[in-house]
């Protein structure tokens, strides 16, 4: 939870240093015009009314991200229920998580990962790689086959067939190397999960994950806050499966 709050805190810090940004005064002579563009004249701007502005969308981004955790929690608990049990039966094989995602989605998959390979005290590590996680790597295979291969190379050397789970995190669930992963992982046997934000894109139209959970928005910081709600929710209960095992 607290690392949702930081993240909360950082995509709301980050739009409001915009907001600044935009009501400071650029030093342009810009003459009778001043009227229609105040912000890009030479006069000191008065920003007290900007700080209430910011201070009301500050709470106003809040509710949102609360809002549609409590929408995914109404309408994604069977999905992400259906995972756990999922990914709690390959483990208990001998299976690992196989993680990947793109920007934003890259620093999830990373941050799931770390979560189970370093768990919070009072829970079990849980095998896992996550394939965002090396720059030569990526690099390496974006230059010498294509950005369209960077997880499907990996994911070939890393998994385990029949054993293993690759989990896709995608706020469009349209990226192309993301669909070649997941295909490639389907064909191979392993368990396939697509973490989604706007309506599921083509990972779910297209159907290349077994287990789906859709953040149905199309603002990409919110969407984001609330996958990483999504995973702590799957790692705990999970958790709470293998302990019961």
């Amino acid at each position: 939870m607290t690392q949702e709050v930081f993240e909360v805190l950082y995509h709301v810090l980050w739009e409001t240093v915009h907001v600044y940004f935009e009501h400071r005064e650029q030093g342009h002579d810009v003459g009778n015009s001043s009227f229609l563009y105040p912000f890009l004249g030479k006069g000191e701007q008065r920003l007290e009314e900007v700080v209430r502005e910011v201070q009301g969308s500050m709470l106003q981004k809040v509710e949102e991200v609360n809002s549609m955790r409590a929408a995914v929690a109404e309408t994604e608990a069977g999905a992400i229920s259906e995972i756990a049990a999922a990914v709690a039966e390959r483990l208990a094989r001998g299976g690992k998580l196989i993680v990947f995602g793109n920007g934003g989605s890259a620093t999830d998959a990373n941050d799931l990962v770390a979560d189970c390979v370093a768990p919070p005290p009072g829970m079990q590590p849980i095998p896992a790689v996550s394939l965002s996680a090396e720059p030569a790597n990526i690099t390496a295979i974006a230059n010498d086959i294509g950005s369209e291969a960077i997880f499907t190379r990996q994911l070939i050397a890393h998994a385990r067939p029949e054993d293993d789970v690759a989990v896709g995190i995608s706020t469009s669930g349209g990226s192309a190397n993301i669909l070649h992963a997941l295909a490639e992982a389907r064909k191979r046997g392993l368990l396939t999960v697509g973490i989604v934000g706007y309506d599921g894109g083509r990972i779910v139209g297209e159907r290349l994950a077994d287990h789906a959970v859709v953040v149905r928005s199309d603002y990409i910081p919110r969407i984001q806050e609330v996958q990483a709600s999504v995973y702590h929710v799957l790692l705990r209960l999970i958790e709470d499966l293998r302990e019961e095992g």
